[in-house]
């Protein structure tokens, strides 16, 4: 038996088709404690795959976070070790923060801009200090996830779905001024759930992400190409200044995969090419 939680989020749901249902134990969001209480099969269970969390990164209700994301995620760990059931476990590439420096990229710098961001780190803290403990437990720091399946997460959703929902029904892109220097690593939702279930690494906290960030404004403008729509730059918002992450980038080094492109997700032309201002992940292994 596998344990899945957040089944009902945008990746979870992605894990969860993957996993043969007979064999999946979902837990509601709504039960998770009595779930910690109440489960009485943990001898039976072959994996933790905890994906549920409170995921908004302008989530303000510092205790909900905390008790969802901390609290249940260290009371499930301490079930694993208890009885020694491996565990794989959704972090987040926002722990890094805002990783710039006059020198350039700093690679694995921790430093939260947000509530949710700093939960995540806490977590993986913890992971850290009792590593030793489990059997085996795997935290992954998902990069910028899309793919089908995200429309309902509203401001929640990646760019890519964003812009795209923008083009088809205004045939306008509306994206921040100085969108060219905000570069994300996206990487797709199949290409996350792949890496996760199918990795041969031992225990440790690793990036799940291509390695080769690209900006907002050229995802922008391969959907603008592709829906025959324009691009309207409007003013960065004031709620976001110092807290929005410029530029993210994944450590790839652990784990050879073949990840999809943006352009081979929105099915453009191989021919299609990103615009000048693009630049090779490779700079991203820069310290």
């Amino acid at each position: 038996m596998i344990i899945l939680t957040g089944y009902q989020g945008f990746i979870g749901q992605a894990f969860a088709k993957k996993i043969d249902p007979e064999n999946l134990y979902r837990v509601e969001k709504d039960g998770a404690f009595d779930f910690l209480n109440q489960y009485d099969k943990w001898d039976e269970v072959e994996m933790i795959l905890h994906q549920g969390a409170i995921s908004s990164t302008t989530e303000t209700d510092v205790n909900k976070i905390h008790k969802y994301n901390v609290e249940f995620s260290i009371a499930l760990f301490e079930k694993a070790i208890e009885y020694s059931i491996p565990v794989k476990y959704a972090s987040s590439a926002s722990v890094y923060g805002k990783i710039h420096s006059e020198y350039g990229y700093l690679k694995g710098t921790i430093n939260p801009l947000n509530f949710y961001a700093l939960s995540k780190a806490t977590v993986d803290y913890w992971v850290l200090d009792n590593m030793d403990r489990f059997e085996q437990v795997q935290g992954f720091r998902y990069f910028n996830v899309y793919g089908e399946g995200e429309e309902h997460k509203g401001d929640q959703a990646s760019p890519i779905s964003k812009f795209t929902k923008q083009a088809k029904e205004t045939k306008i892109i509306k994206i921040f001024e100085d969108s060219e220097y905000a570069f994300r690593d996206f990487v797709s939702v199949d290409d996350v759930v792949d890496v996760v279930l199918d990795n041969t690494a031992g225990s440790g906290i690793y990036d799940v992400g291509t390695g080769n960030p690209i900006s907002f404004q050229e995802v922008a403008e391969l959907i603008a190409k592709k829906e025959e729509a324009e691009i309207e730059v409007i003013p960065f918002p004031k709620h976001l200044e110092g807290k929005y992450q410029e530029y993210t980038c994944a450590d790839t080094s652990w784990y050879q995969h073949d990840y999809k492109s943006v352009s081979e997700y929105l099915k453009l032309p191989a021919t299609t090419t990103l615009p000048s201002h693009s630049f090779s992940g490779t700079e991203c292994s820069s310290s």
